[in-house]
């Protein structure tokens, strides 16, 4: 609930023209009283209120300016994420008044949590961080309300580990990850923490393993937003993240020897040639196609898809690269060809291999 009595007082008197010792004369007040109120200071009895409204020609409730705010679950949750957002601990009073009038809310309470555990680290403030792991907890009972399906039990223990992580409970908070690290959601975190405690040998598979995901994604990423761009026409946006892409994946290269990502970016190069030639600009597409002939024929030449190979990779027990882009690289980038039917591109490529054969 709000309320704007005090400049409304101002608005209503300035628009009759009055002033203050006018408007206490007619109130059989004092100017001094009238000024409080318009600066918030103090407040007119009821009586008064009533009797300005009466005087105004207007409403007590427009007087006051009162607006009833929505406090229904949806509109409650919003506000607690715009005080996180905005780092307004106001949000902290928000939450525990919403859990008094929805203690047993799934959104209610998983909200009230984070903004009490991102206070709590932000602070510091232990008791925020315990409070936020009382209402993790309760949420975990409420789960059978939630509708977002990027949340469920798992993520929501991982937000307890994370504040056991707060509170200086290390081993708590890793054994809490370790125990809900279905798919490896939580290797890069486990093997950080891990490795920030002087227990590198025990980090190191996880953050491997975390490696190995993280590239995976971005193969993924890069080649999701070359479709998007190009279906766009924005050839700019689609040759800059193509690059972007080879350029971290070259970066994984190790003492001069080929590894999987070669083969991956002799498709990101002859991609980039296709989104040049659609663009219009030959030149540069020969070029790329060029470069990407020279990355697939580095890695035919010796070819890996051992995980060892690639920079900051241990070997992962059970680890196997599978592909769906050619037995070759040279073959991945004829698919790139081919599947962009044109004749002047697939011409270009010919020429190309049979200039660098000779």
């Amino acid at each position: 609930m709000e309320m704007k009595l005090a400049e409304n007082i101002r608005r209503f008197r300035k628009e009759r023209s009055l002033t203050q010792e006018q408007l206490a004369e007619v109130l059989m007040v004092t100017a001094g009283a009238v000024y409080k109120w318009e600066a918030g200071l103090s407040v007119p009895d009821i009586a008064l209120i009533v009797e300005m409204a009466d005087f105004f020609d207007t409403s007590v409730d427009a007087l006051l300016g009162y607006t009833l705010r929505d406090n229904h679950v949806d509109a409650i949750v919003k506000r607690m994420r715009e005080c996180r957002r905005r780092k307004d601990r106001e949000g902290l009073a928000e939450a525990e008044k919403a859990l008094k009038r929805y203690p047993h809310s799934f959104q209610i309470v998983k909200e009230s949590a984070a903004i009490f555990r991102a206070f709590g680290i932000e602070c510091k403030d232990k008791a925020m961080l315990h409070r936020a792991l009382e209402l993790l907890e309760r949420s975990r009972l409420l789960l059978d309300q939630n509708t977002d399906p990027e949340i469920n039990d798992q993520t929501i223990c991982a937000k307890i580990a994370e504040t056991y992580l707060g509170l200086d409970e290390v081993d708590k908070g890793i054994e809490l990850m370790k125990q809900n690290n279905a798919g490896g959601l939580f290797n890069s975190k486990i093997g950080n923490t891990l490795a920030q405690i002087d227990r590198a040998e025990e980090a190191a598979p996880y953050l491997s393993e975390a490696m190995v995901k993280l590239t995976a994604d971005l193969c993924n990423i890069v080649s999701g937003y070359m479709n998007v761009f190009g279906q766009r026409r924005d050839f700019a946006s689609a040759e800059a993240i193509l690059d972007w892409g080879v350029d971290v994946l070259s970066g994984l290269r190790m003492d001069g020897k080929p590894n999987f990502f070669d083969k991956v970016n002799s498709a990101f190069l002859a991609a980039k040639a296709q989104v040049q030639f659609e663009a219009g600009d030959a030149d540069a597409a020969r070029e790329s196609l060029i470069k990407a002939k020279e990355y697939a024929e580095f890695f035919d030449a010796s070819p890996s898809y051992d995980e060892s190979d690639i920079r900051f990779i241990d070997r992962i027990e059970g680890a196997s690269v599978h592909d769906d882009i050619g037995a070759t690289a040279m073959d991945a980038i004829q698919s790139v060809v081919d599947e962009y039917e044109k004749e002047a591109f697939t011409a270009l490529w010919n020429s190309i291999k049979e200039e660098t054969d000779q």
